[in-house]
């Protein structure tokens, strides 16, 4: 059949596309079954029938006689039956029964696919229902029409359509017709019709802890409103709806405004002045029309002048009208926009399965939301368990998503999840469930197992018991008014009729379809809210002061610099960071121009070694906060001596020889560079302790690589005069302090000798291997020194150096965790800092050869902030140097301001603060 053939049919103001576009947003079938079931409930139809027919090819919904309107409408798009239908199957047709016409409505997707079209047509025929007859006078439309149907659907001629129409009973109603299932992969259908046929099942076995309303739609249809008012008939037989608030144990009332919900009533307002504004336009436009009228046609008493500016007359009056009442409207919306929202939270218990718990959310009696967890529920303990909580929120609160699935503005709906979770957690007060014994409780109702999902006990006595507590509500199928049953003792587990109506209510008060209907007395609770103790207020205070502290010393730490003498200004003040950072830099393979360096091999006989002579000790004086040489004497008397010695030990066996500066002016020194890091000292503290234990392994090999990088320094100064020499690690000099800070409660009221005489008697006696023992041998320096050194501990005093290793023409540093010796060669393993993938990560070389060197030491400025801050100091911190003796502070202080100012032209600074602070 030609397009051009369908150029009479009535188009759907949509395109093919979105038939299935607009299904998808279903992911919940029974979502998209409920839909059909809205559209019957908002014409207040007073009975559903939802049953199939030839297998699985067919699913009818009907509806009937519209009644009063009691309740409010559900369906707010009018896009239910085209997105719930597409969802189910491909194709429908609807039967309509109104009155004297008979009206057939069609619409396929097949039908598109088949004749490949892009606009949407739907074929409408009608008839009369006395004669049969086609009301459309255009024969050919008619035959169009009719044709498609036949060709495309189930029936096949006229009277097939005719017996759709007689099953509709009464004088007006609806029934619906789904055809061409959609499949599932297995090309089954996703609904299951033949397992249970009083019930339409989702096809599939379902997964373990499924909610059986997700399961079974006869199960989601009694839930499905919150005060039904219609019979539902599902494959023939009536669905038992449920009003949830009357099965619950103890339910409770708990109302609950806010002033939260804003989003829905914005749009009300934002509607309503925008239709406050054209009404108002239109309204002024009339009244001009009308005044031009009356100067025109003013003088002009003739019938038809008289009758056109009556016309115009009242149409500007009308407009006027419409205008003020449009207003007005918007001033009340704009009212009730600032006015609290009401909602009515009921919570009670489901005794008859516990499991069965959470929120249950309707949207204008419509479930939205189902099995929602919040407050205590969430933790997943007993507490809440088994309660069920049911609210009912209106459309200016909040609005649901066109699927009638969640809510569409998210932020709010968790506002009211949160609202809810809180009272439940009153409710679990007031039922002083908790109180009497959670297990006890559940007992009481036949709950013996252990596990939370098991079904409760079948004995007569728990039934008994059960039934007691929560009294049977029905509906009566002829007046559709609730009615609650007394409780009998032989009504346990008794199956009421389909057909029960209010005459076989056993209260004679209430057996009459006439009686009013009683309302649920539900006790009403207040959400008490805990006001916090003393103790919970200052434990906040306190919590709050230490946050603002923490931020303050933050800020503190940061100096903002707006010049190079701001840099200078800084105090040198060596941190942990920097002291790990100079220790084991970890760094990618060397420049070119540092690859090619000659490699010195390590040379550490004592014959190498410079010669050292001690100073003449100084005249001693007190000196109680800051003496390091006081942790002696103290041994025997005090408990941390022993910690105190055995930090001191390894500064102590480090070489040094004095300096030409006076004795006196170095103590000084020394005195101000304590006071400036005491400070920080105090704040590293917690820290320090905490580290104690890496601190005791790492002091070997910080007590290596000093000695190495001096020997090293003090070969290289032999060969060429005038190079710089380098400064004591800052690491050295902060874990001198740290000996200082720990030594500082013991040494009070005793005279010392001063820093020299320490030094130089440490000078004096070889370096030996670091061992847990260090205050016995600190007690015996000479017993020490006699003892002769032999190979294999020269050897193993290698451990821990700090090497570059040659690997595939690229040098890598790395660090010596294992030594091998014998008569002829020593052999290092050497663990790199940082390989790529394909290189070892380890590898034995032999000390002394072309492919390993030590690793030269950092560049002051080119590290950390903490360097940079000591190379800016300048030279008045710098400890007297102790590899060339006769260099000066002077000469080496002008010596390391000409390399900083070199370096500025190879390094870019490094700033404390961002860029775009310093900008403005």
């Amino acid at each position: 059949m030609a397009y051009q053939s369908y150029s009479s049919l009535s188009r759907a103001q949509l395109t093919f596309e979105y038939l299935h576009t607009n299904s998808t947003t279903h992911e919940f079938l029974f979502g998209a079954l409920a839909e059909l079931v809205d559209n019957s409930r908002d014409a207040n139809a007073t009975r559903i029938d939802i049953y199939t027919g030839e297998a699985t090819h067919v699913i009818q919904f009907g509806k009937s006689s519209k009644r009063s309107t009691e309740s409010s409408q559900i369906g707010q798009y009018g896009n239910g039956l085209k997105s719930g239908s597409m969802r189910i199957g491909k194709d429908f047709i609807l039967f309509t029964k109104k009155g004297t016409t008979l009206t057939c409505l069609f619409l396929s997707r097949t039908f598109h696919e088949e004749e490949g079209l892009d606009e949407v047509i739907v074929p409408l025929p009608s008839w009369d229902l006395k004669t049969k007859e086609p009301l459309n006078s255009d024969s050919e439309k008619y035959a169009i029409e009719t044709e498609l149907i036949f060709k495309y659907s189930p029936f096949k001629n006229e009277q097939q359509l005719f017996e759709q129409f007689n099953k509709i009973e009464s004088s007006s109603g609806t029934l619906v017709i789904i055809y061409n299932l959609k499949l599932m992969d297995s090309r089954e259908p996703e609904l299951d019709f033949e397992t249970d046929h009083q019930d339409i099942l989702m096809a599939g076995t379902p997964a373990e802890g499924v909610k059986p309303e997700r399961r079974s739609f006869r199960a989601y249809a009694a839930v499905l409103y919150i005060d039904p008012r219609m019979r539902i008939f599902l494959q023939g037989h009536k669905v038992r709806t449920k009003r949830l608030s009357c099965c619950l144990y103890k339910p409770r009332l708990y109302k609950y405004s806010s002033t939260r919900f804003k989003t829905r009533a914005e749009q009300e307002v934002k509607k309503a002045d925008h239709l406050a504004k054209i009404a108002e336009e239109k309204a002024r436009e009339a009244e001009s029309k009308r005044i031009a009228l009356e100067a025109k046609h003013g003088d002009d008493l003739s019938k038809d002048s008289r009758a056109i500016l009556r016309k115009v007359q009242d149409a500007a009056m009308m407009l006027r009208r419409d205008a003020e009442m449009k207003q007005r409207i918007l001033e009340a919306k704009q009212k009730a926009l600032k006015e609290p929202k009401e909602l009515n939270f009921i919570f009670g218990v489901n005794i008859d399965q516990r499991d069965l718990d959470g929120m249950f959310i309707y949207n204008c009696s419509r479930l939205i939301k189902m099995y929602e967890k919040t407050g205590p529920q969430l933790e997943g303990g007993m507490a809440c368990g088994g309660v069920v909580g049911v609210v009912d929120v209106p459309y200016l609160v909040l609005e649901p998503t066109h699927n009638k699935q969640d809510f569409a503005d998210a932020k709010e709906y968790r506002h009211l999840l949160k609202s809810m979770g809180e009272h439940l957690a009153q409710y679990w007060k007031d039922s002083n469930i908790a109180q009497k014994g959670i297990v006890k409780f559940w007992d009481e109702f036949g709950y013996l197992s252990a596990s939370w999902s098991a079904p409760p006990s079948s004995e007569t006595r728990y039934k008994r018991r059960r039934a007691m507590e929560i009294p049977v509500t029905i509906q009566c199928d002829k007046c559709l008014k609730w009615r609650t049953l007394p409780f009998e003792m032989d009504a346990v587990d008794k199956r009421y009729p389909d057909s029960w109506v209010c005459l076989m209510n056993p209260d004679s008060t209430q057996d009459r379809c006439d009686a009013l209907e009683q309302k649920q007395n539900l006790p009403c609770g207040v959400l008490k809210k805990d006001k916090p103790s003393a103790e919970d207020k200052q434990k906040e205070l306190a919590d709050k002061i230490k946050q603002q502290q923490e931020k303050l010393d933050a800020l503190q730490k940061t100096n903002t610099i707006k010049s190079a003498a701001d840099i200078r200004k800084l105090p040198l003040e060596p941190t942990r960071s920097s002291e790990r950072t100079i220790t084991r830099p970890r760094s990618p393979p060397l420049p070119a121009h540092l690859k090619n360096a000659p490699s010195v091999p390590p040379s550490r006989a004592p014959s190498q070694r410079p010669t050292r002579s001690p100073a003449p000790p100084p005249p001693t004086k007190p000196e109680p906060p800051k003496s390091r040489s006081a942790a002696k004497p103290a041994t025997p008397t005090t408990k941390p001596a022993p910690r105190t010695v055995a930090k001191a030990t390894p500064p102590s066996r480090t070489s040094k020889t004095p300096s030409k500066a006076p004795p006196a002016s170095a103590s000084g020194q020394r005195k101000r560079i304590i006071q400036q890091e005491d400070s920080e000292e105090e704040e590293e503290e917690e820290e320090e302790e905490e580290e104690e234990e890496e601190d005791d392994d790492s002091e070997e090999e910080s007590d290596e690589e000093p000695q190495t990088k001096k020997s090293k320094m003090a070969t290289a100064a032999a060969g060429s005069r005038g190079k710089v020499v380098e400064k004591t690690p800052a690491s050295k000099r902060g874990k001198s302090d740290e000996v200082n800070k720990l030594s500082h409660p013991v040494k009070k009221g005793v005279s010392t000798p001063t820093r020299q005489t320490l030094t130089a008697a440490a000078a004096s006696s070889p370096k030996t291997v670091s061992t847990p023992e260090h205050g016995a041998r600190a007690k015996v320096p000479q017993k020490a020194q006699e003892e002769p050194e032999d190979s294999s501990k020269n050897a193993q005093k290698d451990k821990g150096l700090l090497v570059e290793v040659r690997v595939n023409k690229e040098w890598y540093t790395g660090k010596v965790i294992a030594v091998e010796a014998n008569k002829q060669t020593v052999r290092w393993k050497v663990k790199f800092d940082y390989v790529p993938t394909s290189t070892p990560k380890d590898r034995w070389v032999f000390k002394g050869s072309d492919d390993v060197r030590l690793m030269k030491p950092p560049s002051p400025n080119s590290q950390t902030p903490d360097t940079q801050q000591e190379s800016e100091k300048g030279p008045s911190p710098m400890e007297p140097d102790t590899t060339q003796p006769g260099t000066s502070r002077e000469v080496t202080g002008s010596l390391v301001n000409m390399l900083r100012t070199m370096l500025h032209y190879f390094f870019p600074p490094v700033f404390r603060i961002p860029k775009m602070k310093l900008i403005a």
